[in-house]
């Protein structure tokens, strides 16, 4: 009991969101020692193995590595739509003044990355992964905020959470438009139906998952067979959680008054106390959103599971060739885009907006710290990869690809942290 005490202790001070991102390095770091082995074949046999699900005409059959991709990365697909649509509705994006410095940065911290990959890579095999050093891995860098603790104003996490937030909602267009093979349109019309049926029941005031989960079941296998990647449909189903709960605050006050004794009620002596915490759970869940319940319901399993078992699998990069491997046009581009591109477009396009008067940056946040939290934007070890492998069919591209994202992710978070540590202790 000690042992479990002490880890409870140390999870609760460090935080969720640091041990999510020391899960992601240990999940990477044994992917990585495990290819390089002498064991390193059994690593790609195992991804390669093809696992059935169904019966007969009704069965799908793929490699374990396609069902990590296509299947548990639409589940983080769904998450990252619930976060983007509750910070567009509520959050760092709810109005154009919020949304203003983080928008203008995030469009720089894409723009600039992909600039700096096509300069190297024009004309050769390697320009389809132009948007491979594009997006932000908000784990890994809000891992490394929590670890710095109280000397980082929670303003750094905010705006870093929501240019990560515009980045992934970039990654999606981008994989949707340039990313997806061709179109089914059986398959399209199926997918639209059922989107159809989810915004139904968004419009009917549903409170209850089951009936999204079931319909999302639908979608996925529908946009799957569609042509369009399978991970949009986290997106699309994401779009249809309601974001409003049933019961007004309001009434859910009076009606916790009146439950709970605070107010006369006439059946009070025969209403048991577990009757009364059914319906205050009953309340509970017409009154918060959906959308804020599956957030919370998924957040643990994506951080702790999806994610780690995404980073295991597509981490294992055989290192071979030397400096060779690592200096080719795809490495470079990768690496010097998440490394320059990200810091300089991030700054950059958040100080061009607050000189032209339409972005201001909060008054708790200096420049610096800004900076700092522009070079953890550099860090795009989830999304960066899972790009990598829709732009190269190629092994031999898609592991100098992965040299570059390791090595630039890497170093952008270290130049980063520091960066955070010296700027807040100066302010």
């Amino acid at each position: 009991m000690s042992v479990v005490h002490t880890l409870r202790s140390w999870f609760h001070r460090i935080g969720a969101g640091a041990v999510g991102g020391i899960l992601l390095l240990l999940a990477s770091i044994t992917a990585m020692i495990w290819a390089n082995s002498s064991a390193g074949d059994s690593y790609a046999a195992l991804w390669s193995t093809p696992f059935t699900i169904g019966v007969g005409d009704w069965a799908l059959s793929k490699a374990l590595i396609l069902w990590i991709n296509d299947g548990l990365m639409a589940i983080f697909f769904l998450l990252v739509g619930l976060e983007i649509k509750r910070e567009v509705s509520s959050g760092a994006l709810s109005s154009a003044r919020k949304a203003a410095l983080p928008v203008f940065a995030a469009a720089g911290g894409v723009i600039f990355p992909a600039l700096i990959f096509v300069g190297f890579n024009l004309g050769g095999e390697g320009i389809g992964g132009w948007a491979i050093p594009a997006a932000t891995d908000i784990a890994f860098a809000l891992g490394i905020l929590a670890m710095l603790g109280k000397r980082v104003p929670i303003e750094v996490k905010v705006f870093l959470t929501a240019v990560a937030v515009v980045d992934d909602l970039v990654a999606v267009l981008i994989i949707a438009l340039f990313y997806s093979g061709e179109l089914a349109t059986g398959a399209l019309v199926g997918a639209a139906v059922a989107f159809l049926v989810a915004l139904g029941l968004n419009r009917a005031k549903v409170p209850y998952p089951l009936p999204y989960t079931i319909v999302g079941v639908v979608l996925w296998f529908m946009v799957l067979k569609s042509g369009i990647h399978a991970t949009i449909a986290g997106v699309l189903l994401a779009m249809t959680i309601p974001s409003k709960g049933v019961v007004s605050h309001g009434d859910f006050e009076r009606a916790g008054r009146e439950l709970f004794g605070f107010e006369e009620r006439e059946d009070e002596d025969e209403l048991a106390p577990y009757t009364r915490v059914d319906e205050m759970r009953h309340l509970c869940n017409r009154t918060e959103p959906l959308l804020l319940r599956m957030e919370h319901a998924l957040q643990p399993w994506v951080m702790f599971a999806i994610m780690p078992i995404f980073a295991f699998a597509n981490a294992g990069v055989v290192v071979s060739g030397g400096i060779e491997t690592a200096t080719t046009p795809v490495a470079l581009g990768v690496m010097l885009g998440l490394m320059l591109g990200k810091p300089v477009g991030i700054t950059l396009f958040a100080w061009l907006a607050s000189k032209a008067g339409v972005a201001e940056l909060p008054p708790e946040m200096s420049w610096a710290q800004l900076h700092g939290a522009a070079w953890l934007g550099g860090i795009g070890f989830t999304m960066s990869l899972f790009v990598t492998s829709l732009a190269f069919a190629s092994d031999e591209l898609a592991t100098q690809a992965k040299l570059g994202l390791l090595a630039g992710s890497f170093v952008a978070g270290i130049i980063g942290a520091l960066i955070l540590v010296r700027a807040s202790s100066r302010r």
